[in-house]
């Protein structure tokens, strides 16, 4: 074989192991991950971790709030806020923590719970965000300025939610999707290079919630998931048509996303004693039906979306009354376990990955590991990481990292095995 052809074959090789090296760490770059299901496809993490738990890389300052982290290439964006003033939208250096650059806009006004809300979308050129009172806005990437502003409340009417919007923007093809739930329009579509309108969806009924539209392929169709008040919803993802509804639950103050969880299968969930549902989507014919398959108050998942593994779903069950603690439900509905008060979690952040669940217990500040088993709580470690009081916010991993916040700091930690 000639030298040539033996460099080339070398070079090939290096660059397919460092394809691979690359492939192993998914970008956490939108709301619930890379597969929109709080699960991420990383491996090689620790099994246990040393007595001081897994090693902080780094922490730096944000402010109040609840708005957790998209992650790309590196760079980790979050969505910070400048009380009554402004919001600042932060890019941070995944390796180091250090800013690269921040963009900041007026956003003068007071939120109940003070702080930021939602998550920024990133995609290879833009970030996507939300600002509390409506404002949809266009980030550049490389120019890091704005490259259009939509302003949902304005355009489409409705009633700003009291604790001002929270929704993290939803991508699809050329698309970007937020949902103003309002009398003029259930849910709409933008460009994402122009912002131009391409469709909007008829209104659902219902009081606008806190729920983010969740994009999920149901009887071969991609459509867009969300709820109201009293409606849960599934759009079309190329035209905006209403493909069903159900009505067949109520919630004062949903936060929680609809969450298909395979199979048709669409979990929803909140506090205020709304309790859980679970529906059956099917297409018949040319139209899609919803059915309920069972309900039950014994769960109330207030604020985050349960994970599926196998025939299982792992969720934090806890409500502002009834605090049932983490819970393994079957999909037919029914409590294989649940920790209660011991250990608590309040309403935690949580992610799967590497055969594990990570969580955040929010009464003692612990990032905890799980094995998740159906037979029985299993526990494998947990670190103090943080502080203060509301950790409610959403947790993400990429490259053996996971990132953490309170509400005062935001924080890096190696959880990679060695």
């Amino acid at each position: 074989m000639k030298i040539a052809n033996v460099t080339r074959l070398i070079c090939a090789a290096v660059a397919f192991l460092g394809t691979a090296s690359l492939a192993s760490a998914a970008d956490w770059s939108r709301f619930c991950g890379p597969n929109l299901d709080l699960t991420s496809p990383e491996t090689g993490l620790m099994k246990a971790w040393p007595a001081g738990g897994p090693k902080e890389l780094w922490s730096v300052s944000v402010g109040k709030g609840f708005g957790g982290v998209a992650i790309k290439d590196g760079e980790v964006y979050i969505l910070d806020r400048e009380a009554t003033k402004a919001d600042i939208l932060r890019c941070l250096d995944l390796k180091t923590g250090r800013e690269q650059w921040r963009f900041r806009y007026p956003a003068a006004g007071k939120v109940s719970f003070p702080g930021s809300r939602s998550h920024p979308t990133v995609d290879d050129r833009h970030v996507f965000i939300v600002s509390p009172f409506g404002e949809l806005r266009c980030i550049s990437r490389s120019t890091r300025k704005p490259r259009w502003t939509r302003n949902i409340l304005k355009e489409f009417g409705g009633k700003r939610p009291n604790w001002a919007y929270t929704q993290a923007p939803a991508l699809y093809e050329n698309l970007v999707v937020v949902a103003p739930a309002s009398e003029r329009a259930g849910m709409v579509a933008y460009t994402q290079d122009t912002g131009k309108l391409v469709w909007k969806s008829k209104p659902f009924g219902g009081k606008i919630g806190y729920s983010s539209p969740m994009l999920a392929r149901i009887g071969g169709v991609d459509q867009f998931l969300t709820s109201t008040t009293s409606q849960i919803v599934g759009v079309d993802a190329k035209s905006g048509s209403v493909l069903w509804q159900s009505n067949d639950w109520d919630c004062r103050i949903p936060i929680a996303t609809p969450t298909h969880v395979g199979d048709g299968l669409v979990f929803m969930s909140g506090g205020y004693d709304a309790g859980t549902v679970m529906l059956r989507v099917r297409k018949s014919g040319s139209r899609f039906v919803a059915k309920t398959l069972w309900k039950t108050t014994e769960s109330n998942c207030q604020i985050h979306q349960p994970i599926r593994i196998g025939d299982y779903l792992y969720l934090n069950g806890n409500d502002k009354a009834k605090k049932h603690g983490f819970q393994c439900l079957g999909l037919d509905g029914s409590i294989k376990w649940q920790t209660g008060t011991d250990p608590g979690f309040d309403w935690g952040g949580l992610l799967y990955a590497d055969g594990m669940i990570y969580t955040v217990d929010g009464n003692t500040g612990d990032l905890v590991m799980i094995k998740p088993d159906p037979r029985a709580y299993r526990e494998v470690a947990r670190a103090n990481l943080l502080s203060g009081k509301q950790q409610w916010g959403t947790i993400a991993i990429t490259d053996g990292k996971i990132l953490l916040r309170d509400q005062t700091h935001l924080k890096c930690v190696d959880v990679r095995g060695r």
